[in-house]
């Protein structure tokens, strides 16, 4: 990056003043210091947090991405915060049931490789995290199998699937009440386990914390934790992971 933007000074294509915009590593909004050299550093643009922030902040913060020609990923936006920004940036997309937001410039990359990544839910009232991980993995440029409702409660199900499962690169396994799918799902591949638990369940699921620890003292090696409803973190490790396998760490 610097080296582009030198040269391009160098060859009068670019002013001084514009070039120390463009190497400022965070533009500052007064509320927000938007990081535009994330993705020259990690790999990742930086993504918005939705809960917490108003519509005007993320409007804002898009913006600002947009003018930089980053790619924008915002989660736990509402629909009700969601209608607000799309009035006033309606090239954006919005998923009501993963409550997550997003612009690309181009659409997101589908590789032409065989490689991709695993999305596996329990049930249908995981499905909000399950779309959270999937719509982060594939706006970061992954493939995604989608392969919802094969809870244990009917094991049928997940072996009708597990061809397809074991050929992914790595699975990111999203489950509520005793968390036991990501540990069977970890004892039938040879790939890495992502499992993120979720807040559903009966009173002693805990809002999760019952599922959290029993992922946690999964039995099944090359299980990984990442904490409750946490859809956007265990695909960005999934996309991580997927990126090593496709021999390119950093997009």
């Amino acid at each position: 990056m610097i080296d582009d933007i030198l040269n391009q000074i160098k060859d009068g294509k670019l002013s001084v003043e514009d070039a120390k915009k463009q190497l400022n590593s965070f533009e500052n909004l007064g509320f927000a210091k938007v990081d535009h050299n994330r993705k020259e550093r990690t790999g990742f643009p930086e993504v918005i947090y939705g809960e917490g922030k108003t519509p005007e902040q993320i409007i804002s913060i898009i913006k600002a991405m947009q003018s930089r020609n980053d790619d924008v990923l915002a989660t736990r936006v509402s629909k009700e915060k969601a209608d607000v920004i799309l009035q006033q940036l309606p090239e954006c997309s919005y998923s009501e049931i993963a409550r997550v937001l997003y612009w690309k410039e181009d659409k997101p990359l589908q590789t032409k490789e065989d490689r991709y990544i695993a999305i596996i839910c329990a049930g249908t009232s995981d499905l909000a995290v399950a779309e959270e991980a999937a719509l982060t993995a594939e706006l970061f440029g992954s493939r995604v199998h989608r392969i919802y409702d094969v809870g244990v409660a009917g094991l049928h199900r997940l072996l009708h699937h597990l061809e397809e499962i074991q050929g992914a690169t790595v699975s990111v396994v999203i489950a509520g009440m005793e968390g036991a799918l990501a540990s069977v799902v970890g004892g039938l591949v040879s790939h890495p386990v992502i499992a993120v638990p979720t807040s559903v369940g009966y009173g002693a699921n805990l809002q999760g914390i019952s599922t959290l620890l029993a992922m946690l003292n999964s039995c099944s090696s090359g299980t990984s934790v990442v904490n409750i409803d946490n859809g956007f973190g265990g695909a960005y490790n999934a996309v991580m992971i997927d990126r090593i396998a496709r021999g390119m760490a950093i997009d």
